[in-house]
């Protein structure tokens, strides 16, 4: 392997080494290996550039076109001309999966699922960080500023991920980059001549320079400069300011307590979610399931618990959290003598569904569902754990229909005094009208339940409100006063404020975000959508527990235990099944919708949506093996156009590199020999041919040199040039004791750029693009062809094959 090659595994496998700090910020590795496959495509593309050879610059620039190239058939392979090469659409797709990955950031927390807009950006980033350390240390041929590009991957890896393994990840790193600084220094030793080693007072490796004294070999000088990177690359993450938000969040102490299994839930802005779900153009379905009740309607799927109250938001509380047990613990505040119908429910999650939470029914006793989960008891939520999702998710609930009945509400017992401490803290910003409005509405009531009652009718139906979608969410301390006045929103206006209300008259309350029970289908399954996504208020009462309340106007069902009783009846039956694939709920939008950035995110647009699917579990993706495939379909058709271009180049530096060009062996002979002569002959002659004068083998060197010069059109110095060519091929050809001059390539160069000159145009151009002379690679592979049909005919399989059409020849001619 030469020199220029084993520099470019190097700095491939520096870069990569660097990378893998970057292994802890994501849940999977699939990116990673996506990103070594691209860039060992891009290398590859540097080292065929390097060899032709290509001007540096240039060879930057086609290594940089080819990785453009590259993430187009990656990431926007539905967006480019003829499916391969990047155009105006190529560049909004990347902006638009730029944006939507800077979101992802801010959304998840470490580890988060490698979406696709984050793969873009640590693919693309890699192969930019690639591209510089391949520039850098082997196009220009200087390893050890190619540490910096390697020290900033590192410490932006190493500074969010605030992992154990942080000195794992330095070690790799650290190796790799010292790993190509060896490198250099080696082939740098290699271009000086051979290494002696020193005597008895001179253990260390000396150089044997002409002209010079010993001296000190160059890989102690990189050694030096080694250390002093591994030192900066130390001391930098240490000193790195801490950044916050998703990705960049620190753990600090929940981090700590994760280690201790009691880490709480990462926030997933539940309440953004359900406003964009209300306000989205078609009710897109998110779910379907099955259930053993008749009584639907109850069959409420809650989401998260929103406890914690400042005045101006609702939010869930940062609660200790264990694994996921077998069997949930009994409900809270649940008395035996409370009425219950056992149910079970099987349903199945839509692939463009993915959020933290699992949607549940309220209070559920026993989940059975595959994948990483964990379990809060007190809001009694289930939430996925290191970036699992409910996407495509099929599990099965055993729970409970509570009924209480109005007299068992109304005569319930005070609550215990940590639950009234916890949950009906109200904020002192929480405007005087909010609690005066309470009071006013719930007059002459003579418990807390008729107090809730009254609450619910008044938002219901008594207090003049309207249902409006378009409302923004408002915030600030003001925000339930201003909705009071206003008297429009949607269901967090009207949770929100019967929640906050209920807490200033005592009665522990809590906000519940989930879905309320869907549509009926046909078949007797239950469908959810996105519109279908909600908010009601939770109300305590000891001996019942949490209990549902529904004060938003239009949508839902009020409770029976809040009207008049009705019997129930319904029979628990049996389990139910899953729903099968014929009913499963379909994972993508109508044929007629188009894809939302939302859904572009997490890879599930429609085939005919401006959006290429595929992928892992985790926002979509090529298979490694697509990935190559693609990778090695594109340098196909980047490269087949150029092959005669880039053989005639590099045939063209074999024939002319003789004396006066540094070979890297530094062997070259130090006078022109007979096989550099003709070589350089047989450049002038194919040069010539490139541009329209064919060769004709029947005349000497000097009538060959004449022919060139009449057709060929040149004049002055390339004349002089291509007879003095001639006459060196002359005294190799037929004199004693040759003299051969220097200077020959020199010579050659003089007639090409006579031949161009005097050439129009086209012919200039294809001479360039599309050599004549590129047909003797064509005959080279034809008889190659040639001998090894011989030497197979030759050999022991022809031998066996002629036995065998004889033995046949005779066998029909016997029949």
């Amino acid at each position: 392997m030469s020199g220029s090659a084993r520099l470019a595994v190097c700095a491939v496998v520096a870069t990569l080494a660097s990378a893998c700090a970057l292994l802890p910020l994501i849940d999977t590795t699939t990116w990673m290996v996506q990103a070594a496959i691209l860039l060992t495509v891009q290398s590859a593309v540097g080292a065929l550039a390097r060899r032709v050879p290509l001007a540096r610059p240039l060879t930057v620039a086609v290594q940089a076109l080819v990785t453009l190239v590259l993430l187009t058939l990656v990431f926007a392979r539905a967006q480019a001309l003829g499916g391969l090469l990047p155009g105006p659409d190529v560049f909004r797709e990347f902006g638009q999966l730029l944006q939507e990955g800077s979101d992802d950031v801010g959304r998840f927390a470490i580890p988060a699922p490698a979406t696709t807009g984050i793969r873009l950006m640590l693919v693309g980033g890699l192969l930019v960080v690639g591209l510089t350390v391949d520039a850098v240390a082997v196009t220009w041929r200087s390893a050890a500023p190619a540490g910096l590009p390697l020290l900033a991957l590192y410490s932006i890896a190493a500074g969010l991920a605030q992992s154990g393994k942080d000195w794992l990840w330095f070690l790799v790193a650290a190796a790799g980059y010292l790993l190509l600084l060896l490198a250099e220094g080696r082939d740098r030793l290699a271009r000086w001549g051979r290494v002696f080693g020193g005597g008895a007072r001179s253990p260390s490796p000396r150089l044997l320079a002409p002209g010079s004294g010993p001296a000190l070999a160059p890989v102690r000088t990189g050694r030096r400069i080694g250390a002093l990177a591994l030192g900066i690359a130390l001391a930098v993450p240490a000193v790195l300011p801490t950044m916050e938000g998703g990705l960049l969040e620190p753990r600090g102490q929940a981090a700590a307590s994760d280690r201790e299994d009691s880490s709480g839930f990462d926030a997933v802005r539940p309440l953004v979610t359900l406003r964009d779900s209300l306000n989205q153009p078609e009710n897109r379905e998110v779910m379907r399931y099955r259930t053993s009740t008749e009584s639907t309607r109850e069959m409420y799927l809650r989401i998260v618990a929103l406890d914690r109250f400042d005045g101006a938001s609702w939010q869930p509380s940062e609660r200790r959290v264990t694994g996921l047990p077998e069997v949930l613990p009994t409900p809270a505040g649940l008395a035996p003598g409370v009425r219950t119908e056992p149910v079970n429910t099987s349903v199945a999650a839509a692939g463009s569904y993915a959020q933290n939470y699992l949607p549940l029914p309220y209070p559920a006793e026993r989940v059975r569902v595959d994948g990483r989960w964990r379990y809060e008891p007190e809001g009694r939520t289930v939430a996925g754990d290191r970036g699992q999702t409910t996407r495509g998710v099929r599990y099965q609930v055993s729970s409970l229909l509570v009924q209480p009945t109005a007299a068992q509400l109304a005569g319930a017992p005070a609550p215990r005094e940590e639950v009234l401490r916890e949950y009906t803290k109200v904020p002192g910003s929480l405007p005087e009208v909010v609690g005066a409005t309470a009071r006013k509405v719930t007059a002459g009531s003579a418990n807390a339940y008729e107090q809730a009652v009254r609450l619910q009718d008044w938002f219901a139906a008594d207090g003049g409100f309207s249902y409006d979608t378009e409302v923004a969410s408002g915030g600030g301390s003001d925000a339930i006063a201003k909705f009071l006045d206003a008297k429009r929103g949607f269901c967090i206006h009207f949770s929100f404020s019967m929640a906050a209300m209920a807490r200033t008259l005592g009665i522990p309350a809590r906000v519940a975000v989930g879905f309320t029970p869907g549509t009926p289908l046909p078949d007797g399954s239950m469908s959810v959508g996105s519109k279908d996504a909600h908010a009601w208020p939770e109300l305590y009462f000891e001996g019942v527990g949490w209990t549902r309340f529904e004060p938003t106007p239009s949508r839902g069902t009020a409770p029976d235990y809040t009207a008049a009783q009705e019997p129930s009846g319904a029979d628990p039956g049996a389990p139910a099944p899953l729903p099968d694939r014929s009913t499963a709920p379909s994972a993508r939008p109508p044929a007629a919708s188009g894809c939302t950035p939302q859904l572009k995110r997490l890879g599930e647009c429609p085939p005919n949506a401006p959006q290429a699917t595929a992928g892992d579990g985790h926002g979509g993706g090529l298979s490694p093996g697509a990935v190559a495939g693609i990778a090695a379909g594109g340098l196909a058709v980047l490269v087949l156009p150029l092959l005669p271009l880039l053989w005639r180049r590099r045939l063209r530096a074999r024939r002319l590199a003789g004396p006066g060009r540094q070979a890297e062996s530094a062997r070259a002979p130090a006078e022109p020999g007979a096989e550099h002569i003709l070589a350089a002959w047989a450049e002038l002659t194919d040069s010539a041919w490139d541009y329209g004068v064919l060769p004709d083998e029947s005349r000497t060197p000097r009538s060959a040199a004449a022919r060139i010069v009449r057709l060929g059109g040149l004049t002055g110095v390339a004349e002089e040039s291509a007879h003095r060519v001639a006459t060196a091929v002359e005294q190799v050809l037929y004199a004693p004791r040759p003299r051969p001059p220097a200077g020959l390539a020199e010579d050659v160069e003089r007639v090409r750029a006579g031949l161009r000159s005097s050439a129009r145009r086209p012919a200039r151009l294809r001479a360039v693009l599309a050599p004549r002379s590129a047909v003797r690679l064509v005959w080279g592979l034809s008889r190659r062809r040639t001998a090894a049909a011989g030497r197979l005919r030759s050999g022991r399989l022809g031998t066996a094959w002629r036995r065998a059409g004889g033995a046949l020849r005779t066998a029909r001619g016997q029949t």
